[in-house]
């Protein structure tokens, strides 16, 4: 099961799964609270939340937990990429948010950072870490994807992930990277 609520994330995992014929069910569809993400790192949030559903469900849990990172902002806004905008405030408001913390600044590095932790029901995990580097461009571009895509270019491209089609993203993302790693250790392994 994939052990999240949030549809973006569900749909990228469920294609990069669908090759492998795994069925996937979401954290939404069997109704599972979603558990309170208090890790300081990426792994610690994907672990809570996969060993979460895993326990409520009875099934291997995959979860993932990613977020921006930006070079002049100290790897900003990092797990709490999400939230950063405040409560209700959703990603036009976060990527504002960006927008005005990064004024005056000359460097637009950034990087999008995914672990996935795969759990399982006896208490075991697994995790994976992927990554993608590129920089910041405003304004958002695209309306593909989802959370900070339409500000991010990645390395050797000019189109925003907002702007990419899925297929094309999903060839190139942090995601992708984790999972690759994912499926070597778990399918070709």
């Amino acid at each position: 099961m994939i052990a999240s609520h949030n549809p973006g994330k569900v749909r990228e995992i469920a294609d990069l799964l669908a090759p492998f014929r795994a069925e996937a069910l979401s954290a939404a569809e069997l109704a599972l609270p979603a558990p309170v993400e208090n890790g300081k790192t990426f792994l610690a949030n994907a672990e809570i939340k996969a060993k979460a559903a895993a326990d409520a469900s009875g099934l291997p849990a995959l979860a993932d937990d990613s977020g921006l990172m930006v070079a002049a902002l100290g790897g900003a806004p990092g797990v709490h990429s999400s939230r950063w905008a405040g409560p209700g405030g959703g990603f036009a408001a976060a990527m504002k948010k960006l927008e005005e913390a990064m004024a005056g600044k000359e460097d637009r590095r950034a990087r999008f950072a995914c672990v996935l932790a795969l759990c399982w029901p006896d208490g075991h995990c697994q995790t994976f870490e992927g990554f993608v580097h590129g920089r910041l461009v405003w304004p958002p571009r695209g309306t593909n994807g989802f959370g900070y895509d339409p500000v991010f270019v990645a390395d050797g491209h000019d189109a925003t992930f907002g702007e990419m089609d899925a297929a094309d993203k999903q060839a190139i993302s942090h995601r992708a990277d984790a999972f690759r790693k994912l499926i070597k250790a778990c399918f070709e392994g």
